[in-house]
């Protein structure tokens, strides 16, 4: 049965983490195993996102549990996105890592860990149910943690104690609502939740339990005001574990935040002023935020926080076509921020730092990579016709339409920073001549070998090239954004798909 295939990606991910743990100390086989085990869970994801497409929904009841009283797996067109998103980045950073992380830290179970986040992803995802959604979100909490201390370096330390204790607080309010929302509508079915919570009569109740969940999602997506822990954790751990934290982890938050709030919570005005506010002040405080920035990864941790609010934004404006701006955006965020934070590792070894005061003359040493790496960043600003570009037309547009002058505002405000920011860089570390001279010792890139090198450009490359098919086929990922936002606004189809069983095209 297709449907029974939603589960391959997760238990292919699952499976290479477990044989990764006979090859402890072997770091050869577990970059090969890793490496097979990527390509055959991309292989998996891009052939349930095309499965989904055809079917429209694919479902699975665990155990034969009819819904809604099993736990259950769904693949709808968003969550078939995310799952695509998720596997194309995790097979560029698990290349990545092979040459981009140490021995020392491959031997203390980098890849099994790294393997077993991504599952966690996954499963996250495709969830339909409520509580399942929490264990997915603890499975990866976990991971990353260990990832983001391994190494044990003074600095991880600290920025993981930040990362830990929000996300603790985080799970904290997430499990508190679930609790709540399930002692008034006696189910964790996300469908069946859709249907009950109509149905309750205390409103006000309703009410505070969607904002406990926009809060801990919020923790999770680093929104305002509890944004810090991102900027002081996500420069700390290698840019590649760094990639998948930048490119994924947050993305989790605003995909749980979407799919809760367009399917069991119908957000009254209040609930999307609050959405907007929120909004706008993580915009303006993550581009302010960059503006002094030396060091390349703390520049990009607060470009993070600064585009999570484009993405609130538009769950605040809450129209079709403002989702098709918001998922046209996440599949853009996704591939541009996880390249950038594996491009730092690059710049890393071709200069020992990533000071812009203390780079340069990176484009006349590697005029071809600076190239490639220009793509990246300059879709990143949203030049036309690169991929940044087509979704802000949605975010602009609707804002003036709903009359959100000040949201507008906040939208013109993070679109200039990021390209003065862009710019600086690109002048600081690529244009400029070096302030030191490059000796053997500073440019360690060159003298790798050549399987090595291959290793940390082809991710970069490919996830260019991703951002060009974005931009340039912006007609064809038009089409896939309308079709997911016309379904997250018409959530009648989920739950009808997963009551009843009516879910082909």
């Amino acid at each position: 049965m297709i449907t029974n295939f939603i589960l391959a990606p997760i238990f292919a991910h699952m499976i290479t983490a477990i044989l990764l743990l006979f090859f402890w100390r072997n770091i050869a086989a577990q970059r090969v195993i890793s490496v097979v085990g990527n390509i055959l869970a991309f292989l998996l994801c891009l052939r349930l996102f095309y499965a989904t497409d055809l079917y429209n929904y694919l479902i699975v009841q665990v155990g034969s549990w009819e819904a809604p009283f099993g736990i259950i797996f769904v693949s709808d067109t968003f969550s078939s996105i995310m799952v695509l998103l998720t596997a194309i980045v995790s097979l560029a950073v698990g290349i990545y890592s092979t040459a981009a992380l140490n021995p020392s830290r491959i031997k203390y179970g980098y890849f099994v860990i790294f393997h077993f986040l991504v599952m966690g992803l996954l499963g996250a995802f495709l969830t339909g149910d409520i509580f399942n959604l929490y264990v997915w979100f603890e499975v990866v909490i976990i991971s990353s943690f260990v990832l983001l201390t391994l190494g044990g370096k003074k600095m991880q330390m600290e920025g993981a104690i930040k990362y830990v204790a929000m996300n603790m607080l985080a799970s904290i309010i997430f499990l508190t609502a679930i609790g709540i929302l399930y002692g008034i509508t006696g189910t964790l079915n996300m469908a069946d939740l859709a249907v009950k919570i109509d149905e309750i009569q205390n409103k006000g109740l309703v009410s505070v339990t969607a904002l406990l969940f926009f809060a801990g999602f919020g923790i999770k997506s680093a929104v305002f005001p509890m944004y810090f822990w991102l900027p002081s954790s996500y420069h700390t751990p290698p840019s590649a574990i760094a990639a998948i934290f930048g490119g994924l982890l947050t993305k989790m938050g605003v995909y749980a935040m979407i799919r809760s709030f367009t399917l069991i919570f119908q957000p009254d005005e209040f609930t999307k002023n609050v959405f907007i506010v929120i909004a706008i002040l993580t915009m303006v405080t993550g581009a302010l935020g960059t503006v002094n920035k030396r060091s390349i990864r703390r520049l990009l941790s607060y470009l993070i926080v600064c585009h999570i609010g484009y993405l609130i934004a538009g769950i605040g404006i809450y129209t079709e076509i403002v989702f098709v701006g918001v998922i046209f955006y996440l599949m853009h965020d996704v591939i541009v921020k996880s390249n950038l934070l594996m491009i730092t590792g690059i710049i890393q070894k071709m200069r020992g730092t990533v000071d812009m005061t203390k780079l340069g003359g990176l484009y006349k040493d590697y005029p071809k990579l600076s190239l490639v790496i220009g793509i990246a960043m300059f879709s990143l600003v949203g030049i036309p016709p690169l991929s940044g570009f087509w979704p802000k037309i949605q975010f602009f547009g609707e804002s003036l339409k709903s009359g959100h002058y000040f949201l507008f505002g906040a939208f013109v405000l993070a679109s200039f920073v990021t390209l003065f920011v862009m710019a600086k860089m690109w002048s600081e570390v690529f244009w400029k001549n070096s302030p030191t001279e490059i000796t053997a010792e500073i440019d360690q890139f060159k003298d790798l070998l050549f399987v090595r090198k291959l290793a940390l450009v082809l991710p970069v490359s490919l996830l260019s090239l991703v951002s060009l098919y974005l931009g340039l086929n912006a007609g064809e990922i038009y089409e896939l954004a309308q079709e997911t936002a016309a379904e997250l606004m018409n959530p009648h189809m989920y739950i009808d798909a997963v009551l009843n069983g009516n879910y082909g095209k």
